[in-house]
């Protein structure tokens, strides 16, 4: 029987073959590539700073989180040291992403299996998060706010407001803009104080429910060794019990000075997984608290000053001569990054996902290739269905969370 693509568990271009006993799945073939986009080709024509966006287009629910990885790195073949502020900006964000991925997950992981008031709880906060993606690049949803040497600019001191309207009178709209009066750090620190609250309405429709645990406990276990051996990585990879965090065994930028812990799971099923992503909101709440505390009071550059790598200020740009030709130069023709290779890996919100990169000494990458967390997982469906029901399969597949825009690239 055809499992998708049209069916909505299927996320869209998911193609799955069961072979069914009765309604008993006996064998589960996934078919890929109906979202095809050749971005590592595509990357190879564009100097560096180009490719850049097409991140973001990969797992388009994760962006700055692949972002980041891609500028890890060009940085490494570069061999510069990003500023700290940019250091802790970007901490800051990849929270943030996570927090979006999580939230989208568990609004259509329980959209799938019938909760459809998650799915309305979860966007409302997911509004909030995309203001501040806006706030810093102007846009909602693919930023390209990283860049090779730090962010794209600082943060804003003031944070766009609401304006009254026919829908919205005066008095509403004073109250809708209580958070927006000051900057975007007191934007998220207000946001981070109101979170938790949220996370525990979402445990009260959910944790304890007899029908969540119905559908989820027992279904799709998976064994911390078969984890391993599968590839799985991130809460694939923790549900099993493996406490395996890229941001603790392997710290980049300045994870290993932050304060934060690590939920694993105890047997491995869609419902540990479940608790583990929920606990994972709750741990990066607090890893943006403590990224806006050091950016109060710790100013400073956000990018390398190195104009042949980083734009001068736009400022600048427009009033010098210098550094108008760099600003050319720079966007037409790129940087040229020392021949070598190089492998940078983060702790997306999916899993491990990794850039291997190989320069030529050229203003464009020789090779690019990307280490998709999902796809890694998509290799677990078969087993991870055998013996479960058809309706356990829309469980299953919402439990491994993955984006098509990175399984097919």
């Amino acid at each position: 029987m055809n499992f998708g693509p049209q069916h909505p568990a299927a996320h869209g271009v998911l193609r799955l073959v069961l072979e069914l006993d009765g309604e008993v799945v006996q064998r589960a073939d996934a078919h890929i590539g109906m979202l095809h986009r050749a971005t590592e080709k595509l990357a190879e024509n564009k100097t560096y700073i180009q490719a850049l966006p097409y991140m973001d287009r990969m797992d388009y629910f994760s962006v700055m989180a692949n972002e980041h990885a891609y500028c890890l790195a060009i940085e490494r073949l570069l061999g510069i040291q990003v500023p700290e502020r940019a250091q802790y900006i970007r901490v800051m964000f990849d929270e943030i992403t996570r927090i979006l991925s999580h939230l989208l997950f568990l609004g259509a992981h329980g959209l799938d299996i019938g909760a459809m008031t998650m799915f309305l709880y979860c966007f409302r906060e997911r509004e909030d998060l995309f203001d501040m993606y806006e706030a810093v690049s102007g846009a909602r949803v693919h930023a390209a706010y990283y860049r090779p040497g730090g962010v794209y600019r600082d943060l804003p001191d003031v944070m766009p407001q609401y304006a009254a309207s026919k829908i919205h009178g005066a008095k509403a709209v004073a109250k809708m803009n209580d958070s927006r009066s000051g900057s975007l750090l007191d934007f998220i620190e207000d946001f981070t104080d109101r979170f938790p609250a949220h996370i525990d309405e979402y445990e009260t429709l959910l944790t304890e429910n007899r029908i969540w645990k119905q559908r989820t406990v027992g279904i799709g276990v998976i064994s911390p060794e078969r984890a391993v051996e599968i590839g799985f990585s991130g809460v694939m990879l923790r549900g099993s019990g493996v406490e395996w965090d890229l941001r603790k065994k392997q710290p980049y930028e300045v994870y290993e000075r932050i304060d934060f812990d690590i939920p694993v799971g105890v047997n491995g099923d869609t419902y540990d997984r479940y608790l583990v992503r929920v606990e994972e909101l709750r741990q990066s709440n607090r890893i943006i608290r403590q990224c806006v505390q050091w950016l109060r009071a710790n100013p400073g550059p956000v990018i390398v000053g190195n104009h042949k790598i980083a734009p001068p200020p736009r400022a600048d740009m427009k009033g010098g001569m210098e550094e108008l030709i760099h600003h050319f130069k720079l966007f037409t023709e790129g940087f040229c990054v020392p021949a070598g290779e190089a492998y940078a890996a983060v702790e997306h919100p999916k899993g491990e996902f990794g850039i291997y990169l190989v320069s030529d000494g050229a203003n464009k990458p020789y090779r690019v290739k990307v280490r998709g967390a999902g796809f890694n997982h998509l290799q677990g469906l078969d087993e991870m269905s055998r013996g479960h029901m058809i309706a356990d399969v829309v469980a299953i597949i919402g439990t491994l969370d993955f984006v098509f825009g990175e399984v097919d690239r």
